[in-house]
């Protein structure tokens, strides 16, 4: 009977999920591929590749994860045709200190994980949720843990070092990085499509809800622009990135916000929807006659393009540019607006290729070469649960 794994990818608004099989090559093939929305009062389940999404019905607490779970099985078991599901990968968003790569998740490692909350309180938790549900309704199954921080947990001072006290590092504050999982497919897929750049000075933009970049030499990571939360760095659809500390400050003491009202302004009610106070998603802006939205895309280049060359000063320089994500990969609108900032930077993008949506879109004769490679981090995380060893029988 041959194999498959279920991934798992919990997000803030919904989790998506694939069923693999492994092929040759350590190539993965997705059986089915969807995503749950359980965000609202009505919940939905839907297949890649189908019309009309599967409602689910409403519950609340436990009750409300075991339909949208036992939702999912069904789906999941219709689809396996005599293979058989051996484990089930979870991306977790912070594995801190101690969690370099993917881990068999035991009562152990889950103690662990809850411990890391406070360094990602609102995106640990939903990453854990699954776990738990799916620990209470196939206890049998294998369980493994991938972090999207483990691609960056190798960078060390300067690059990794805040500028406070000592003490408050040793306590783990320090810049960890993310959506490390996506980078490491990435790097793989230009190591297999042009291994001369991968060798080079590459910086990989993973532009989403969430977006970040990645400074890149050898396929590793040099630098990147999100620290010691998801909240650093690029402005994002509802966070800010990068923010002078002292604004915080400010509405603590002016407009009497404490904690929580920060944490919900900042991840929730800043970056583009902030700006433009119409929307975090760059769709819907770029089709606005509003100026405000207009203005919120200009910052979201700006900003973009920035760090760009602050990732390119990390690197010594710029052989490359790939674009990932949602908005990386099918917005040619935000791409032109970041290159046309990097010119300088030996960043010529062919308008023709950008619009039509190629791989590689940089102009005939670009010193940096541009290209843009659609991200699959669920594969990374069937690829990397295949490989846990199972545990010896007793």
């Amino acid at each position: 009977m041959s194999s498959a794994v279920l991934a798992l990818n919990a997000g803030s608004s919904s989790i998506k999920f694939a069923l693999f099989e492994p092929s040759e090559a350590d190539e993965f093939s997705a059986i089915v591929r969807g995503t749950i929305d359980d965000t609202g009062p009505n919940p939905s389940l839907a297949i890649t590749g189908e019309d009309e999404p599967r409602r689910l019905e409403a519950g609340t607490g436990s009750r409300r994860l075991e339909q949208l779970f036992g939702a999912l099985f069904e789906a999941i078991d219709a689809r396996l045709d005599g293979r058989n599901l051996d484990a089930i990968g979870h991306r977790i968003v912070h594995g801190g200190p101690d969690f370099s790569a993917p881990v068999r998740i035991d009562d152990g490692v889950m103690e662990a994980l809850e411990r890391l909350t406070p360094l990602a309180p609102l995106h640990q938790p939903r990453c854990l949720e699954p776990i738990h549900e799916m620990r209470r309704l196939r206890p049998e199954l294998a369980q493994v843990a991938c972090f999207d921080t483990a691609f960056h947990h190798h960078l060390a001072p300067p690059v990794s070092r805040y500028a406070i006290p000592r003490r408050f590092e040793r306590e783990g504050v320090r810049k960890y990085g993310f959506h490390g999982l996506s980078y490491e497919f990435v790097a793989g897929r230009i190591s297999r499509i042009d291994p001369e750049l991968s060798a080079g000075r590459v910086v990989v933009a993973h532009l989403g809800n969430g977006a970040s970049l990645c400074a890149m030499r050898n396929g590793r990571s040099v630098d990147t622009t999100m620290g010691f939360s998801a909240l650093e760095g690029l402005v994002m659809g509802t966070r800010p990135g990068a923010i002078d500390p002292g604004v915080l400050l400010y509405l603590q003491r002016v407009h009497g916000m404490d904690a929580a009202a920060l944490e919900d302004m900042l991840y929730h009610r800043s970056g583009l929807l902030g700006v433009s106070e119409i929307s975090g998603d760059v769709r819907r802006l770029a089709e606005s006659d509003d100026p405000r939205a207009a203005e919120a895309l200009e910052l979201f280049a700006f900003r973009a393009a920035r760090e760009v060359a602050a990732m390119a000063h990390s690197l010594e320089g710029l052989d490359g540019l790939v674009f990932t994500g949602g908005i990386g990969e099918h917005s040619p609108q935000i791409r032109a607006a970041i290159c046309a900032r990097l010119a300088w930077l030996g960043v010529d993008l062919d308008p023709d290729a950008n619009a039509a949506g190629a791989k590689r879109i940089g102009a005939p004769g670009s010193q940096a070469a541009v290209l843009v490679i659609p991200t699959d981090e669920e594969a990374v995380i069937a690829r990397h649960t295949l490989r846990i060893p199972k545990p010896m029988s007793a």
